[in-house]
């Protein structure tokens, strides 16, 4: 019988926990970073501006933020997690907790393997994933 009730009890802290992470997918700590309680990930909630490829990485890697000092550029498939494809409009971003993002593409840390010179970079105006040239200016948003 104890065995019931512990199995039971299991199960319905278990599923208010989903409840909780379904009705709130982010959770500001207000201080400038917000974690997607799905992937664990902690993101910058705001941006970094806009540079290149390389100086994004630099960007990251040199970020003091909140007391963290392991932050980092996401790859494709962190960028792609933030985007929000339940918004008709730009831009495609959970805009509760990234009040001030900007509808524009953000890079990532992930070359394409095709072409050393180009990168992904997830799109917030249109609410894709694309490649383009290194060289250019994208925003920056970092993870860690």
């Amino acid at each position: 019988m104890k065995q019931t009730w512990v199995v039971w009890g299991l199960w319905l802290v278990l599923g208010w926990v989903q409840v909780a992470w379904a009705a709130d997918p982010y959770m500001d700590h207000g201080d400038s970073t917000v974690t997607d309680v799905s992937t664990g990930l902690m993101w910058q909630q705001t941006e970094g501006g806009a540079m290149t490829w390389g100086s994004a990485l630099a960007y990251c890697e040199g970020l003091t933020l909140a007391g963290y000092t392991d932050w980092r550029l996401p790859n494709r498939n962190e960028a792609e997690s933030l985007i929000d494809f339940t918004r008709a409009t730009a831009p495609t971003i959970n805009i509760t907790y990234f009040p001030n993002a900007v509808s524009s593409p953000y890079w990532t840390s992930t070359s394409l393997k095709t072409s050393a010179v180009n990168a992904w970079r997830a799109n917030f105006t249109s609410g894709t994933i694309d490649a383009f040239g290194k060289t250019n200016s994208f925003y920056v948003r970092c993870v860690r």
